[in-house]
């Protein structure tokens, strides 16, 4: 494993922005998920096919927290893509939102260690790229700085206190593969990441934008709060 945290990153993924077709319907459903304190909605009506190609990631204490958080999700109106059980790494599940978002909840942990709780530990945007060791370079150049970086398999950038979401890069196919979907995807992410070093698109046509204070968004954009 390759760790490179002690240079202070000039860039941030200061915002999350996902584009929905129903933005109240999609506030009610993230806000009930325990996500909308990290994340904004935008209306759009673009055009987007199968995968994606990300996740929002949720990483939480233990085995009954993910079970909640998914619960808590169905209940909302999530589809079920991947059951919760337990793996080598620990313990997790995948579901689909109504607006077609994967969201993935995960712990590391294998039993509890006390009751289920509604808490955070950390939210993780995982972006399916081509490439990785490129789109690892390609950020690097842009100022994001490596956290921990897997050869060619992953690779993930260190946050501040301007990222309310870590950014990390996983190979498409794999991505793909732990989520329980096919790989295949043509259209628009719907998803726009907020930079605190200007607009720009990546190899992979993940978009970035000027980030914006929370309280100076647009009419067609709200916190999912």
């Amino acid at each position: 494993m390759e760790t490179n945290a002690s240079t202070a990153s000039t860039m941030s993924l200061a915002s999350v922005t996902i584009e929905v077709a129903d933005v109240e319907a999609a506030r009610r459903f993230y806000a009930a998920f325990g996500v909308d304190q990290h994340i904004r909605l935008r209306e759009s009506e673009a055009d987007s096919t199968g995968f994606r190609g990300f996740t929002l990631a949720l990483t939480v204490s233990g085995p009954a927290t993910v079970d909640a958080f998914l619960d808590a999700a169905v209940d909302a109106g999530a589809t079920v893509l991947k059951p919760a059980a337990k793996s080598l790494w620990g313990y997790g599940g995948v579901v689909q939102a109504p607006d077609g978002t994967i969201c993935k909840v995960a712990t590391s942990a294998k039993k509890d260690s006390g009751p289920a709780t509604r808490e955070i530990d950390e939210v993780v945007l995982l972006l399916g790229v081509e490439d990785v060791k490129a789109s690892k370079q390609y950020y690097v150049g842009r100022g994001l700085t490596v956290a921990r970086s897997f050869g060619g398999k992953y690779a993930e950038f260190a946050a501040d206190e301007a990222s309310p979401v870590k950014l990390a890069l996983y190979k498409r196919r794999g991505l793909a593969k732990d989520l329980g979907v096919p790989t295949d995807g043509t259209g628009s992410h719907r998803v726009v990441l907020g930079s605190t070093a200007g607009a720009f698109t990546d190899p992979d046509g993940f978009a970035w934008e000027a980030a914006t204070r929370l309280g100076t968004v647009s009419p067609r954009e709200s916190a999912a709060s």
